[in-house]
């Protein structure tokens, strides 16, 4: 078995580079992705405190999903990286469909008529601002 080694880990050694964005999944949430994108639209490309303090105050219900992960993203930046907190902003924010479940609801003259519950994939990436400014 091969043992993974990461080179930004290996600081004062040739090649060390450390990373200047770090990112949180959250999978299976059981929103719709089309309710989640509106909120995800809200805190694009904003500083970190910024979103924080708009998805507390904002009543829809995929916010409470999408806050839980930026806060992960932020404490795998600040952890794993050791990224200052303060400084970080959104670089990146997606929600992709997960798997639907399909369900059946029971109607007139023993008809049975589709219901699709679908789910999210919430993909959050923070950084730096100017590592925003070299993806492009």
């Amino acid at each position: 078995m091969a043992i993974e080694t990461r080179d930004y880990y290996k600081e004062g050694e040739k090649g060390f580079e450390k990373p200047l964005t770090a990112k949180a999944i959250t999978r299976r949430v059981r929103i719709s992705p089309f309710k989640a994108r509106l909120v995800a639209d809200l805190i694009r490309g904003k500083k970190v405190s910024e979103a924080f303090a708009i998805l507390q105050e904002c009543p829809k219900r995929p916010a409470r999903y999408i806050l839980k992960t930026l806060k992960s993203a932020v404490a795998n930046a600040e952890h794993n990286f050791g990224l200052d907190p303060e400084r970080l902003v959104i670089t990146e924010i997606y929600i992709n469909e997960g798997p639907t479940f399909k369900r059946f609801r029971p109607r007139a003259q023993g008809r049975a008529y589709p219901i699709r519950r679908r789910t999210s994939h919430i993909y959050i990436e923070v950084g730096y601002p100017e590592a925003k400014k070299l993806k492009k």
